[in-house]
C-alpha cells in the first residue's frame, strides 16, 4: 500500500495540472473559438442530421460525436465506430447532458457531409487512442473529411469555429 501510495499522488497531481489547465483555457475561449462553453447558457437546442454534439466525462474530459437522425455516431474508446442512442451516448459518464455546437444565432451548426461520413464510418475499426486517436480526432475528420491531428476538445472546437467562420456557442439538448 505504501508504495501505491506515490502513484495515486501522482495520477491526481497528473488530473489537477489537466483540469487547471482546461478551466485555465475558458480563459482565452475566443482564441479556440468558444462564444459559451457547455453548460454555460441555459436555454436548450434540437440537435438536426449534421450537427456535433458533446458531452461531460468527470467533469475532466469531454467526449464528442455526430449527430444523425436521432442517433449521435461515436467513435468508442475500444476503437469501434458505432452508431448509439443519446442515453447511450451519456451511458458510463459523468455527464447528464448531451451539447450541441451553435452558431450566433443559437441554431445547430450543420457541416455539410459530416452526417453521411459518419454513417459510412460505422462499425470500422480505428486504431484508438486517448492522445493521438480520440473521439474529437473522428469528429474532425467527418466535419472536414481529412486526416486531422486534433486531439483537444478546444482544439476540435477551434476547428469547427474556423470552419464554421464564427465561435461556437454549445447549448445543451
Amino acid at each position: 500500500m505504501a508504495m501505491a501510495l506515490p502513484i495515486i499522488w501522482l495520477g491526481a497531481a497528473a488530473l489537477a495540472t489537466y483540469t487547471g489547465v482546461k478551466y485555465a483555457n475558458r480563459l482565452n475561449s475566443e482564441e479556440y473559438g468558444f462564444a459559451a462553453h457547455p453548460g454555460e447558457l441555459d436555454c436548450t437546442v434540437t440537435p438536426v442530421s449534421g450537427s456535433i454534439v458533446c458531452c461531460e466525462v468527470y467533469d475532466v474530459l469531454d467526449h464528442s460525436g455526430v449527430w444523425v437522425g436521432d442517433r449521435i455516431i461515436e467513435l468508442n474508446g475500444n476503437g469501434l465506430v458505432r452508431s448509439v442512442s443519446p442515453e447511450r451516448f451519456l451511458h458510463d459518464r459523468s455527464g447528464n447532458t448531451i451539447y450541441v455546437a451553435c452558431d450566433d444565432d443559437l441554431a445547430p451548426v450543420v457541416f455539410d457531409g459530416a452526417d453521411q461520413r459518419a454513417s459510412e464510418s460505422i462499425f470500422q475499426y480505428r486504431q484508438y487512442d486517448l492522445l493521438k486517436n480520440n473521439c474529437h480526432t473522428f469528429v474532425s475528420e467527418m466535419v472536414s473529411s481529412q486526416s486531422s491531428a486534433v486531439t483537444l476538445f478546444r482544439d476540435l472546437n477551434q476547428q469547427l469555429a474556423q470552419q464554421h467562420g464564427q465561435n461556437i456557442t454549445w447549448l445543451p439538448v
